[in-house]
């Protein structure tokens, strides 16, 4: 198995990174929402979430919740290598394919892919090696300090955002307005109520 697909969390874990993510960079970005790397949609369907990100230059990831399980998939366009997920993936999971396809092929292509359907024991999948983890490094090994160099050096805030106020976020804590002033001065919770509801983290 790649290492990559070996290291994901288990998907409770993952969909609490996703939302975590999303909710730190809502609060860090609260007027740009285009400006964001990580985004969580609750309500991207009647009966599935999708988390994702979109670094702007190209490279991007996204993990699709369904009833039918999970799947995810990167696309970073400086891996000279790509793969075919739709000639691994069980039929169940072909739409999930679908939905979230890339590249410029008829066929969608990822430099990485992965899956789990409800009772399986472990993720299965596929990523070229040499840099497919790459843009899952914060979804990998997440931490408030791992986060924290991150968004310094995207958001350039005037204020180091609070290590304490980053893992409140990470344990999915409820947020309270001295949380989000640690992390961003310049907004409040009021601000965030509807990309909270978005995003589905408790407030």
């Amino acid at each position: 198995m790649n290492d990559l697909i070996g290291r994901l969390p288990t998907v409770p874990e993952l969909r609490d990174r996703c939302r975590a993510l999303a909710v730190l960079d809502a609060v860090l970005s609260p007027d740009d929402w285009g400006g964001r790397y990580y985004s969580y949609d609750s309500r991207w369907s009647e009966d599935e979430a999708l988390g994702s990100m979109r670094d702007g230059q190209g490279n991007d990831w996204f993990v699709l919740f369904s009833p039918v399980g999970v799947y995810g998939r990167s696309f970073d366009h400086e891996v000279p290598t790509t793969l075919k997920p739709l000639a691994a993936v069980p039929e169940e999971f072909r739409g999930c394919v679908e939905q979230l396809g890339a590249g410029d092929e008829a066929e969608p292509v990822a430099t990485a892919f992965f899956w789990r359907a409800p009772g399986d024991a472990a993720w299965q999948g596929d990523a070229v090696d040499g840099g497919a983890a790459g843009p899952f490094a914060l979804l990998l090994d997440v931490s408030a300090e791992a986060y924290r160099d991150w968004a310094e050096e995207y958001f350039e805030p005037e204020q180091a955002p609070s290590l304490a106020a980053i893992e409140h976020v990470l344990a999915l804590r409820p947020l309270t307005p001295a949380v989000v002033a640690a992390l961003n001065p310049d907004t409040d919770l009021a601000e965030l109520a509807g990309d909270l509801a978005e995003i589905g983290y408790p407030h």
